[in-house]
């Protein structure tokens, strides 16, 4: 069976790219499919035995260059230490896909975690806008992919936070593709709903709570590379995703996306076992 993928122009996009979020799900796709075009990979993520296992990998498939950077991006510093390691580096792609969810009832989730969540999810795609696209700008091509979510649409219950902050990189990213347009930058904020990753795993979700069948990650990083390819503002992959969000009120969305969370938050919960059992 063949596999999905989309080509970039690595003159435009190369020759190196940026990917967060790299060792696992729709990041560590993002890399595969990027190297399958040639373009050369700095890898980002907390957990760095996985970069380096997944770069070793794609070098070896298709002849790239890596580096791989341990870095967590909810640290204030984050921005510096990747900013060290890829000054020398020609930039011509950042794809901000870093992310996490906290689960639960708002007011009993710690502070603590919320303030994480928020720099992770919103302040490390501001930072790392400003210092790349003004790199991007001297050169006068390349591009960036923001990863919201589709739960950025609509307020949802039981990750609210999170789909607060999804809702955050989609307006910004939608501004950015008017303003670096100009500057000869392609900008696309992708939004994906359900997607097959360790992230919906985690989450306690289970298909049949679902109105569809989640999206593999190949389709959902290729249709973005498309929507990247063609400079769209904003895209929804999956074809029933899209109808599902033109077709139920907005009103509805967040009872409707609130009782999925709260299953899935329900079966975590049974997993847990009692003390002294």
């Amino acid at each position: 069976m063949k596999q999905v993928m989309t080509v970039v122009d690595k003159n435009k996009f190369g020759p190196w790219a940026v990917v967060t979020g790299a060792s696992s799900g729709i990041g560590e796709e993002f890399a595969r499919q990027l190297a399958a075009s040639g373009l050369n990979l700095v890898l980002v993520a907390r957990r760095q035995p996985l970069l380096e296992s997944l770069g070793r990998r794609l070098a070896g498939e298709f002849g790239v260059q890596h580096r791989a950077l341990g870095v967590d991006l909810t640290q204030e510093d984050f921005l510096e230490k990747i900013e060290e390691a890829t000054q020398n580096l020609d930039v011509g792609l950042v794809i901000s896909n870093a992310g996490m969810t906290a689960y639960g009832n708002f007011l009993t989730i710690e502070r603590s975690s919320l303030h994480r969540s928020l720099h992770l999810n919103v302040t490390a795609h501001l930072n790392l806008m400003h210092h790349y696209g003004q790199g991007l700008a001297k050169r006068g091509r390349g591009g960036v992919i923001l990863v919201s979510s589709m739960a950025g649409f609509q307020g949802t219950p039981y990750m609210a936070d999170y789909a607060a902050s999804k809702a955050y990189v989609l307006s910004l990213g939608e501004a950015l593709n008017v303003e670096f347009q100009k500057l000869g930058l392609n900008v696309t904020v992708l939004l994906p709903g359900p997607t097959d990753t360790p992230m919906l795993t985690n989450s306690g979700t289970d298909p049949s709570d679902m109105p569809m069948k989640p999206m593999s990650v190949e389709q959902c990083v290729a249709e973005g590379l498309a929507a990247l390819n063609a400079n769209r503002a904003t895209y929804l992959p999956g074809r029933m995703n899209r109808i599902m969000i033109r077709l139920i009120p907005r009103s509805v969305r967040p009872k409707m996306m609130g009782s999925m969370v709260e299953k899935g938050l329900a079966r975590l919960n049974a997993k847990v076992e009692p003390l002294g059992s």
